[in-house]
């Protein structure tokens, strides 16, 4: 099925997923689960969007038609049923969202035990297979039964966990219609904190915008809120809470990358001589900010999977990424990304330096980055071996995640999209001139295919 992608499945309702695709895929799960792991209960946890419910009931009737008992959660943000399945010992759960997608899309992320993500690689070729498999399959006897559960509070003290310390002050938080403001209501309870309060009310028609901070526009009601209240912080998360995004005092977007070298030198102090990890398109300066906590600093490549894995095998004591997804060993078995345990531990940061966001990130602003740019080409794995063929020369090439190359003054990675023919090009260079020229003449090769 084309809703399965690399990470989790996705697709539009109806045209692409409806209920009776849920209840197969739902028995796929159970069937997968129970088969290879010997899993006897999952938790489902669900967004708000409006075919949600609908879903849900379909998805959960699947997997308990295989025998496994399903644990209701409700309506909780992703890092919540991560959480969930780690706290009740369970044998992996199913998140139903489409995270920052629109409206009308929605879709499955599955993990098993301890939260470990099921992948394109890990386990979700099986499920699609199964899901048409077990369609038609006898209904499991004994049938599994049906539960709730509701790990609020234990969730609550997890992420206050990863900060010791906030300052009072007036922020501005922006929950895109999303599911955040489920885990986050109750926390900021507990903070001595001002808030100004955007879009807190689940909607899964998202009115106001996309819940997706990677995009410039959905960001503008939450620059402005922090420049007409004078808010020292501003903080907007996705549609199910696992990414967060951060804009200083100022009303400057302060780059993801940027946030983990900060984030880093906490836990770094925390967690001396400790791993941390960042995705390859980040700035140099976030490896040399790690090095310079006394951290081992290691690259790795873009995608939750991928980087849960890599913490897991490495010992990883922190992780982020590029698009606003940082990761947390929040117990010796749970790995998880978490936009709202990040923002408790950048409210920590600046506690602990009582400096403002813009003067803790002056520093890391070391170089001059391009962002991700996005191109469309007929063949990005044949572009990909030309230009890869062009810089034979360079100081280093990687294929650890399409192609990265780095030459002493500058570097760049090109990697092809998972689902469409798209280059997507980071580059970062000494300076804004140099970082143009660069940009504008890999750009001119890109499209001259």
């Amino acid at each position: 099925m084309p809703l399965f992608k690399a990470y989790d499945i996705r697709g539009v309702v109806p045209d692409e997923l409806d209920a009776a695709i849920a209840y197969r895929i739902g028995r796929g799960v159970g069937h997968y689960i129970h088969g290879e792991y010997g899993g006897e209960t999952l938790a489902v946890g669900r967004d708000a969007r409006t075919h949600t419910p609908e879903l849900a009931d379909a998805l959960t009737r699947g997997i308990r038609d295989e025998g496994v008992t399903v644990v209701d959660l409700g309506l909780v943000a992703t890092p919540m049923l991560y959480h969930a399945v780690d706290h009740l010992g369970l044998a992996g759960g199913v998140m139903v969202t489409a995270s920052h997608n629109p409206g009308q899309y929605n879709g499955f992320k599955v993990c098993r035990e301890n939260a470990i993500p099921i992948g394109g690689d890990s386990g979700l070729a099986d499920i699609e297979r199964l899901a048409s498999e077990r369609a038609e399959a006898p209904v499991a006897e004994p049938r599994g039964d049906l539960k709730n559960a509701d790990v609020l509070e234990t969730y609550l003290a997890q992420s206050l966990a990863v900060g010791g310390a906030c300052p009072p002050m007036k922020i501005a938080i922006d929950c895109g219609n999303g599911m955040a403001a489920v885990g986050l209501e109750p926390l900021l309870e507990r903070l001595p904190l001002e808030v100004e309060r955007l879009y807190f009310e689940p909607d899964g028609t998202f009115p106001n915008h996309e819940a997706n901070p990677l995009v410039e526009e959905n960001l503008r009601d939450l620059v402005a809120a922090v420049r007409r209240t004078g808010a020292r912080l501003g903080v907007a998360f996705d549609g199910d809470a696992d990414r967060a995004m951060f804009i200083d005092e100022n009303g400057e977007l302060v780059r993801a990358d940027v946030v983990t070298a900060l984030l880093a030198q906490v836990r770094l102090r925390e967690n001396p001589g400790g791993t941390v990890l960042y995705d390859l398109r980040s700035s140099l300066a976030t490896a040399e900010a790690i090095r310079e906590a006394g951290g081992e600093a290691g690259i790795c490549r873009v995608g939750h999977s991928f980087i849960k894995a890599d913490m897991r095998a490495r010992d990883a004591i922190f992780a982020g990424e590029l698009s606003g997804h940082f990761y947390f060993r929040f117990s010796p078995t749970l790995v998880a990304d978490d936009g709202i345990a990040a923002f408790v531990a950048l409210l920590d940061c600046m506690a602990e330096s009582g400096k403002p966001l813009s003067e803790l990130a002056a520093p890391l602003l070391r170089y001059s980055a391009s962002g991700e740019i996005n191109r469309e080409v007929p063949d990005p794995a044949a572009l990909i071996e030309a230009i890869a063929s062009e810089h034979a020369e360079a100081s280093e090439i990687s294929r650890l995640d399409g192609l990265l190359v780095r030459y002493p003054d500058w570097w760049f990675n090109l990697r092809p999209s998972n689902t469409e023919p798209v280059l997507r090009l980071n580059l970062e260079a000494a300076d804004p001139k140099a970082m143009a020229s660069r940009r504008d003449a890999l750009l001119a090769r890109i499209e001259a295919g």
